[in-house]
């Protein structure tokens, strides 16, 4: 077929399944992985040597894992230290021990058993990592030590490499020792920062986007080479890379350069194992095969989490973390290729355990939906914390009810001016934390009468309502206006319907939470661009005066669009005009100055 044809339908499928796989909720990778299959040998035979497309797309898990090492600063990398070698060494011998024991005890050989243990113990970072950050997890404490374990994976090829050939398998580089692999890496960690300043350095000087563009992916690529050569992993290599550019003053642009290759041919690699999935084997053996796949994902999945879940945090993070790595990696498929033909494991059990590596990625996003609902049903089963009970002389002459970013900053300013408050807040955690640094909160629902009575709102002067949710804040604002109507409310808004809202229950002025640090952000632009400070107090305050004036006039029609944008339009071009006016009155005051002090 046509190379253009083929690239189309590869693009079509992707713009249909990714989507459609998305909001099902099962993730891109599932919808990349189904492009594949359809594609495929076992599909459409559009394509009909996914090998060849494999190699390609793994440059983009070597680009992955450069702009992850971009996002890592030494002094990062330095802290996860434990997690690295401590937990990641854990699971590689614990699972793989396991695995192992399996294959021994199914009359595979000890050097067989080894090498099968070792290699299905990886767990994919082309799928999780992906995942993780789609799912803004990456930064969560299973997410960091689902990164620690796998880039102790990535580590371990290098002994793995260097022991295949004392084990007898034909086309591992025998020629190539552990200790070379580790002088290289010394000396790129050693000397690699200052070539790689140096080069972007003269790159910048040209200001052509381009080529600072080929400069990234030349770092990244040369350095996976260079590590590959050396006997260590091309994956390992690009993530150096992008540690010794984490520090650099062209971090960001490196990101923004590498962003667009990274996600496509990370999205072409998936496709590439779509099709590496040999259906007629599937349906030749499905019990056998299924079998494989998922004892595959249980085994690992139940060996780490019995691993994990007696160390510290294991009650929060072990299912979680045992969830998201317990698949087969993509280095399973290159051992397997190494292995082909060799006398350790017949080439029969070599597809078949290939193929339930594959399926096993393709489970994979599951698990995860599987840890969303368990997490969802054991949250629901847990019995709910009782409200605090507030002493009797809680009449401190200001209430907060919300005692998240916005709560904290009134209460400290409190604080300073020696004000005593009553600090109210419904998120358990939340109060749990603010309590280790010195603040007494109170755990409770403030849009309950009763609690607002224990408070001593009644005799509070001042009501400040600063809940993040909206509705539970509008409930509240009305139950306190209705009860205690001699309360003067000062309201937070997230945005202006919010405002909106707490103005037909009558809360005066409520402030948006945004609209004086924005104001602050543009005085401060304009102070950027050299405008003069007189100019720049009088547009700042008018701009907020027109504002506060706007959000008023539109409270009477913001339930009628039209008429809400027809008095958008018209505040616009209002505040136009009074600046134009401001601006020629300042100059002629100016002038006129000037023209006295001649």
């Amino acid at each position: 077929m046509n190379p253009f044809t083929t690239i189309a339908i590869l693009l079509g499928l992707t713009v249909l399944f990714v989507p459609l796989f998305k909001r099902a909720g099962l993730g891109s990778v599932l919808g990349y992985l189904a492009a594949g299959v359809v594609i495929g040998p076992s599909g459409l035979r559009v394509v009909d040597d996914p090998e060849s497309l494999l190699h390609t797309a793994e440059i983009g898990v070597v680009l992955l894992l450069f702009v992850i090492g971009l996002e890592l600063q030494p002094s990062r990398l330095w802290a996860l230290r434990r997690q690295v070698f401590g937990l990641g060494f854990l699971q590689l011998a614990g699972v793989g021990a396991v695995i192992g024991g399996i294959a021994l005890a199914a009359g595979l050989s000890g050097k067989a058993a080894v090498v099968l243990g070792w290699t299905l113990a990886l767990s994919s970072t082309a799928l999780v990592l992906p995942t993780l950050a789609e799912r803004k997890e990456l930064t969560s404490r299973y997410g960091r030590e689902s990164f620690a374990v796998l880039l102790f994976q990535d580590l371990s090829v290098i002994v793995l490499l260097a022991i295949l050939p004392l084990l007898g398998v034909a086309g591992a580089r025998a020629g190539v020792r552990p200790y070379v692999g580790l002088a290289v890496l010394f000396v790129v960690v050693l000397f690699g920062r200052k070539v790689l300043d140096w080069m972007f350095n003269y790159v910048a000087r040209f200001g052509n986007r381009e080529v600072f563009t080929a400069a990234a992916l030349l770092v990244a690529l040369g350095l996976a080479l260079l590590m590959e050569a050396a006997g260590l992993s091309r994956s390992l290599g690009a993530f150096v890379a992008g540690v010794l550019l984490a520090d650099s003053e062209f971090r960001h642009e490196l990101e923004a350069s590498i962003a667009p290759f990274e996600t496509l041919l990370l999205g072409l690699f998936f496709i590439a194992v779509g099709m590496a999935i040999d259906l007629s084997l599937v349906f030749a053996e499905p019990v056998r095969v299924f079998s494989y796949a998922i004892g595959l994902l249980v085994i690992k999945a139940a060996s780490l989490y019995l691993l994990r879940r007696f160390l510290p945090h294991g009650k929060e993070t072990a299912r979680p973390l045992a969830l998201s790595l317990a698949q087969g990696g993509e280095f399973a498929f290159v051992i397997f290729a190494l292995l082909d033909n060799s006398r350790l494991v017949r080439d029969r059990t070599i597809d078949e355990l290939a193929l339930a590596v594959a399926l096993s990625m393709v489970l994979a996003p599951l698990f995860f939906i599987a840890n969303d609902e368990l997490t969802r049903r054991t949250k629901a089963r847990q019995p709910k914390k009782p409200y605090d009970t507030l002493p009797e002389e809680a009449d401190a002459p200001v209430v907060i009810a919300g005692f998240g970013r916005v709560g904290q900053l009134i209460g400290r300013l409190l604080l300073a001016q020696d004000i005593r408050f009553t600090a109210l807040d419904i998120d358990p955690s939340q109060v749990e934390l603010v309590r280790r640094y010195g603040t007494h909160v109170y755990y409770g629902d403030a849009s309950h009468l009763d609690l607002l009575r224990a408070a001593g709102v009644a005799k509070a002067k001042v009501f400040v309502l600063a809940i993040d949710d909206v509705e539970a804040s509008l409930k509240t604002a009305e139950l306190v206006r209705r009860h205690f109507a001699h309360v003067r409310i000062v309201a937070r808004a997230r945005n202006r319907f919010h405002a909106y809202r707490l103005m037909d229950l009558g809360v005066e002025e409520p402030m948006r939470e945004t609209l004086l640090s924005t104001i602050e952000l543009g005085r401060r632009t304009l102070i950027g661009i050299g405008r003069r400070a007189e100019d720049i107090e009088r547009v700042v305050t008018r701009f907020a005066e027109h504002d506060a004036a706007l959000l008023r006039r539109q409270h009477a029609v913001y339930h009628n669009d039209q008429q809400l944008m027809q008095t958008t339009q018209e505040a616009r071009a209002e505040l136009v005009s009074i600046l134009e006016q401001d601006r020629e009155a300042a100059g002629t005051v100016r002038r006129e100055a000037k023209a006295q002090e001649a």
